[in-house]
């Protein structure tokens, strides 16, 4: 794919993760946010869950934010009602196609499902709306039954048809493969929505566009039911260098949002959670603070720069002399090599025991005793 369309969901299935719960001001300001950083299209919630959720949703549609909003949707008469009083412009009508969930979760059968989707697809657009047919448990469902319901729903007048993984148990080979079997087969919109139970939401929304995915389903941090959904930020970042699709996001804004998702969810971002955790840019390892300080493309994949922040160095266990110097060096004080050696021995000693790197005042004093116990040995050997 040349281009791909981003529709987040972090204000739906962002929101469903556990204990999640966005207050109406949360909520307008992450849509203003999305949007604001380019985001084309978001999904801002359930207008079934009643009458609250559905002022809010009004409320962000009367922004006249630059990008299409959607509701999510049950495949059912009451949800779709909600729907029309929510200020949305488009629904993802969602429908379970595995026969698993079929059977079990709604004692229903594959029939039954094809005349719902005629059906209640058809009325939506008679009412003014766009349609999204989201396929829930499309990774546990055959194939061949998937392609018959997206007939089935263009031919009521669907634009898209989501292929959700739902309980996240797709791998990036077999998402790529089924892809490029529904491409084959269909003309219409396919979007993706992959959830990370196995650590593969992104890698499965890549592999996707690959196989033929136009739009593709994130949220902010990652944040959603159980382990999560696609991150927004890695599929930003991962589709521009990876596979050379801009997305058109203002990546120097994606610290912003997701401190501000951050907050609203109050899920912390991991130390080390890619592109957003504070800790992503930041070396300890002689070995890699070597060759950054020599030409910071040695160790570096993704550039601060985008994210509008820079590389950290900092001083522990793994440390070498080389950054020992320079960081002394910023002290004004000129190592000799000796006192480097000297001194990085008591800086890994300070962080095994710590468990953090020392602080200028730490640096400080470990020179101040170097110099010190220096003095003892000159003094006493004359």
């Amino acid at each position: 794919m040349s281009t791909v369309i981003i529709d987040d969901t972090t204000l739906r299935d962002g929101e469903q993760g556990a204990g999640v719960a966005f207050n109406a001001e949360e909520k307008i300001a992450i849509a203003c946010g999305l949007a604001a950083i380019g985001v084309p299209e978001l999904e801002i919630g359930i207008p079934s869950m009643g009458e609250e959720e559905r002022e809010v949703m009004r409320a962000i549609a009367a922004l006249g934010l630059p990008a299409r909003l959607l509701a999510w949707c049950r495949l059912c008469d009451f949800d779709l009602q909600a729907a029309l009083h929510s200020g949305v412009g488009m629904v993802d009508l969602s429908l379970p196609v595995s026969d698993l969930m079929l059977r079990h979760k709604l004692g229903r059968d594959r029939d039954w499902a094809l005349g719902e989707v005629a059906r209640l697809v058809g009325e939506a657009r008679l009412a003014g709306l766009e349609v999204c047919l989201g396929c829930e448990d499309a990774s546990r469902a055959d194939p061949e039954f998937i392609v018959r319901v997206a007939h089935v729903a263009q031919a009521a007048g669907a634009r898209r048809l989501r292929f959700a993984d739902t309980v996240g148990v797709m791998e990036p080979f077999a998402m790529f493969e089924r892809f490029r079997f529904l491409r084959q087969r269909l003309d219409l919109e396919l979007e993706v929505h992959a959830h990370d139970d196995f650590g593969l939401a992104t890698a499965n929304t890549l592999a996707a566009v690959r196989g033929g995915a136009s739009h593709i389903n994130t949220t902010v941090n990652g944040l959603g039911e159980r382990a999560g959904n696609a991150a927004l930020e890695e599929c930003v970042l991962a589709l521009k260098h990876l596979h050379g699709i801009d997305c058109g996001i203002d990546s120097h804004a994606i610290p912003a949002i997701s401190a501000l998702v951050e907050q609203a969810s109050g899920r912390q971002v991991a130390w080390h959670k890619s592109v957003v955790g504070a800790g992503v840019f930041t070396h300890e390892a002689g070995i890699h603070v070597d060759g950054l300080l020599k030409h910071r493309r040695t160790y570096e994949g993704l550039n601060p720069d985008e994210l509008g922040r820079s590389h950290s160095l900092v001083l522990g266990k793994h440390s070498g002399t080389h950054l020992v110097h320079s960081r002394y060096r910023e002290l004004g004080i000129e190592l000799q090599d000796w006192q480097s050696r000297a001194l990085l021995g008591r800086i890994r000693a300070f962080s095994t025991r710590a468990k953090c790197s020392p602080q200028t005042l730490d640096l400080h004093a470990f020179y101040q005793q170097l110099c010190e116990e220096s003095a003892l040995v000159a003094g006493g050997v004359a």
